[in-house]
Parts: structure tokens; C-alpha cells; sequence
């Protein structure tokens, strides 16, 4: 059998490396350097490009040689190179592999055929792998690529914050150790459950949506497509919106007759969700611990019953969970269960304000700028960018806090490309938690005014009474009334003239 030389060994070895390491670490990064023959911290993104040709030129050497295959080796050399023709493989077929996931994503539901499985998987037999391997290794291509796209196109970025968040959601998906999950855990992910945390309108749905959509999925060689669509395998659900009445039928699904208004068989969240997909249960904190308690049984069991049903079924996706309460408000108050949320808590995941993204990389506003003006145009404008970045810097200076977080942003993109101007005065009502905040801290705020203000502003972001009344501990006919009373008194012109008097000298 042949060997590699010492200086093929120490380069393969790099690549080995290259392979296991996580996409979003500093060591893939001087992994991509080293491998590209080129020195220096600067990581640029032709760097993995010139790292991809040099591997593909160590191939080409291999089959010069009549040595492109890993039954030609054994040991250490063998496993060197297995991981250098997956690496290889792999890079190929990355435009093929960008175009299915866009694809995909208009098709919807229905399942794509795949035009280049059939080249793909043969070259991977003509390296020597297994018709079994081969296929096992092309669909953790196609997932590796989908968890990248979605964590990296929707979470962008330069800030610390966001690179750790980037780097904490691809471990959620492969573990710390992609040696590990491809051995043990590929098909066993469905048993670790995630809390994200973060404040509203941080982006705790896209995080969700980035682990949801990239679980593995399997190939089938005979119709040549994989078994379904990734956009089946996320399923959301707005705890907060739904009396307590309803949150557990839109969970588990209900049987004809099970409650007056159920006229037919229900299928619940639980039941729609795909077996290679997640649960995403958003404000997790609003739910009360009866609903724990049968939350926990899905969690430790995987089993639930719809209601009015005694038949049970099986859940066998990922639950994800999130909540803008902090962490510890959720552990000090009681918020979840103990038993809950330890089952719950496999990995937490804390999605960054965007204010404190601004501060650790300021560049972060114009780079979210550029991408909201992507999306909403599509396609980008480096002049349209430059100017909105001068208006938000001349209406609301550098050291605004944004309350709503990206999706503050993405509105006053909107309002500013209307109006050429974002003024927050006449979106009192979404900040009134800051105007609350000011006038308790001038001292110009009656206890009336502060009840109804912080219920009304509740409701607006609940969504219901009932979830006001068990984030206060207040009945629900109270919270009503006080809801309507900050109707009242913060949604017409009155608030507005509130919120100036709050500036003016005491008399």
C-alpha cells in the first residue's frame, strides 16, 4: 500500500481540522490561512477560496498518482484522507448545493429533486467510500450547508456578540465536535432542547428558524430526493397570543367533540411537526405550570395526548423555546417550573440587543443597513446605504439605544426611505416602556398613569388580556379595565403632549 509523504501528512492534517472546526471560529479561520500557505491574522474572504484550490491541487496530485482513493490506504493516511476528499467534495458541489436551498425555499413544501446527487455520490464511490458512506456523507453536505446559510445570511454581523452567537448556534446544530455527531448523535439531536434568550425584537425567531431548518435530513437514492422539505421542519407558535383555554389544543390538537366549538379533529404543533424538525414555543415564560408540567412530559417522555383523546403520540422533533424575560427573572421569580426548565435548559443560547451590538462594532448599524435595503429592494445600493446611515446619525445620534432592536431598525429603514425622516414621537405607544421610565425618574407620573401605562404596553406586546394578567399576577377583568384606561390615555394626542410636558421645568 502507498504512503503520504511527511509534507502531504502535515497538510492533510491541516485540512482534517479545517473540517472539524466550527465554520464560525477564529481556528477555521487560521486553519483557512494556514492551508492557503499564508501568514498573517487578516482573514479574508478569498482566503477559503485559495484554500479550496490548493486541496484540489493536492488532489489532482493524488490521482496523477493513481492514488485518489482511500482503499488504497490504511490507518492514519486513510483517515487523513477521507476527511480530504470530503473537504474537496464537499467545496465542489457548494453552488449546486446554494441553488437547491433557493430553490427549496420557493418550492415550499413539496420535496426537490436533487440533478446533481446522482455526480455527486459517484464521485464520492470513485474516492472509495461505500455506497452506504457515500450517501450518509452527502446528506451531512447538504445539511452543513443549509445550517451555514441560515446562521450566516440571516445573523449577520461583525460585532464579538454576534460572532459568538454565529458560533453557539452551528454547535446547537453539530455539537462542539462534528466527529461526535456523525458517529453517535445525527439521528439523536431531538433530545436536547434550547432556550434562547433576548430581548424583543433582538432576532430570537431567526436564531430559532437558523437551528429548525438545519436537522438533518435523509437522501432517498430512488426518487432522488430527500425524504422531504426542510421548510416542513420548523413549526412556530406565539405562546402569548392564546388563552390558556387554547394553548393546549394549538399544542397537542384536540379531538371532534372535546370542547363546544370542536366540530372536527384537530392536529396540534406537536402533531404537524416534522420528525427531522423543531417546536418553536416563543415567551415560553407566559405559560402557566399546568402547562409545564404536560410540556415536561413531551420533553422526558416525548409522548402527549390531544385533548379530550386517552390515545397518546409521539413527538420526535427538537423543542426550542424563548423568552425577552432574563435569565434571572426566570430562575429568582419561579417563571419555570424547576423540573421544567432544567429539561428545558440543554443549551441556552442569548441572542445580543442591538444596542450592544453597535457599541462593541459600530460598523454593525451600516452593515444591518445594507442588508435591510437588500432584502426590502433586492438588491443592494452602497449610495442608498451611505445616505440613511447620515439621517439616523442626524435624528437619533450614535448613542441611540433602538428599545425595538432590529426590528426597530427595519422600520425606520422603511419609514425613512416614506417619509426621509424617523421621528419616534409618533411611535409612543411601542416605546411607552421608555416614556414610563421618564417621567418615574422626573417624578411627573401619577400611580394611575403608571398602572394602565404598563398594562396597555404589556397587551401591546402579548397580544391578549390573559397574558397581561399572568405576567402581573392581576384577574383578568382588572387588567381589562386598565388596558383600556391606557388606551385612552396613551394612543391619541393626549400622550404626545404627556411626553413634552415630561421636558418642561417644574412650575
Amino acid at each position: 500500500m502507498p504512503r503520504l509523504t511527511t509534507g502531504d501528512r502535515q497538510f492533510f492534517t491541516l485540512v482534517r481540522q479545517s473540517v472539524l472546526a466550527n465554520p464560525f471560529s477564529d481556528a477555521r479561520k487560521a486553519l483557512d490561512l494556514s492551508i492557503a500557505g499564508r501568514q498573517g491574522n487578516d482573514h479574508r474572504p478569498e482566503d477559503v477560496e485559495m484554500a479550496v484550490q490548493e486541496v484540489r491541487n493536492r488532489v489532482k496530485a493524488l490521482e496523477k498518482r493513481k492514488q485518489a482513493n482511500i482503499q488504497l490506504f490504511k490507518g492514519k493516511d486513510r483517515a487523513l484522507l477521507e476527511r480530504t476528499f470530503l473537504y474537496d467534495v464537499f467545496h465542489r458541489y457548494i453552488p449546486q448545493l446554494d441553488g437547491l436551498i433557493a430553490d427549496q425555499l420557493a418550492a415550499g413544501e413539496k420535496s426537490l429533486k436533487v440533478p446533481f446527487a446522482p455526480q455527486a455520490l459517484a464521485l464520492l464511490r470513485k474516492r472509495g467510500f461505500s455506497r452506504e458512506t457515500a450517501q450518509r456523507y452527502f446528506e451531512l453536505c447538504f445539511q452543513l450547508r443549509r445550517a451555514y446559510f441560515f446562521i450566516q445570511k440571516n445573523l449577520i454581523g461583525c460585532s464579538a456578540c454576534m460572532r459568538k452567537l454565529r458560533e453557539r448556534l452551528w454547535n446547537n446544530v453539530f455539537t462542539h465536535n462534528l466527529k461526535w455527531y456523525e458517529r453517535y448523535l445525527w439521528n439523536r439531536m431531538e433530545d436536547f432542547s434550547t432556550l434562547i434568550l433576548g430581548p424583543t425584537g433582538a432576532g430570537k425567531g431567526t436564531a430559532a428558524v437558523a437551528i429548525g431548518r438545519s436537522g438533518y435530513i435523509p437522501f432517498d437514492a430512488k426518487s432522488g430526493a430527500f425524504v422531504e422539505s426542510f421548510t416542513r421542519s420548523f413549526t412556530a407558535l406565539n405562546l402569548s397570543q392564546y388563552s390558556p383555554a387554547l394553548i393546549e389544543s394549538e399544542l397537542f390538537g384536540h379531538k371532534k367533540g372535546a370542547f363546544t366549538g370542536a366540530v372536527e379533529d384537530y392536529m396540534g404543533s406537536f402533531d404537524r411537526c416534522s420528525p427531522h424538525g423543531a417546536v418553536f414555543l416563543d415567551e415560553i415564560g407566559e405559560v402557566d405550570p399546568t402547562l409545564q408540567i404536560k410540556l415536561l412530559q413531551v420533553l422526558q417522555e416525548r409522548t402527549f395526548s390531544p385533548v379530550g383523546s386517552h390515545r397518546t403520540h409521539r413527538f420526535s422533533g427538537r423543542v426550542i423555546a424563548a423568552t425577552n424575560r432574563p435569565l434571572e427573572e426566570i430562575r429568582g421569580d419561579g417563571i419555570l417550573r424547576n423540573d421544567f426548565f432544567y429539561r428545558l435548559c440543554s443549551d441556552v443560547i442569548i441572542v445580543p440587543s442591538l444596542a450592544q451590538r453597535i457599541r462593541e462594532a459600530p460598523q454593525e448599524l451600516e452593515d444591518l443597513l445594507a442588508h435591510t435595503l437588500t432584502r426590502i429592494l433586492g438588491k443592494s445600493s452602497a449610495e442608498l446605504t451611505a445616505q440613511l446611515g447620515r439621517l439616523i446619525s442626524k435624528e437619533l445620534g450614535r448613542d441611540y439605544e433602538w428599545p425595538g432592536n432590529v426590528r426597530e431598525l427595519e422600520q425606520c429603514v422603511r419609514r425613512l426611505l416614506l417619509n426621509e425622516s424617523y421621528s419616534t414621537e409618533p411611535q409612543a405607544v411601542t416605546d411607552l416602556g421608555g416614556w414610563l421610565a421618564k417621567g418615574v425618574k422626573q417624578g411627573r407620573l401619577d400611580m394611575q398613569g403608571l398602572i394602565s401605562g404598563y398594562c396597555y404596553s404589556l397587551y401591546e406586546r402579548l397580544g391578549t388580556y390573559e397574558a397581561v394578567a399572568r405576567r402581573t399576577k392581576v384577574d383578568r377583568r382588572t387588567v381589562k379595565r386598565y388596558v383600556d384606561e391606557g388606551k385612552t390615555r396613551y394612543k391619541d394626542d393626549s400622550f404626545k403632549g404627556w411626553g413634552r410636558h415630561l421636558d418642561a421645568p417644574d412650575p
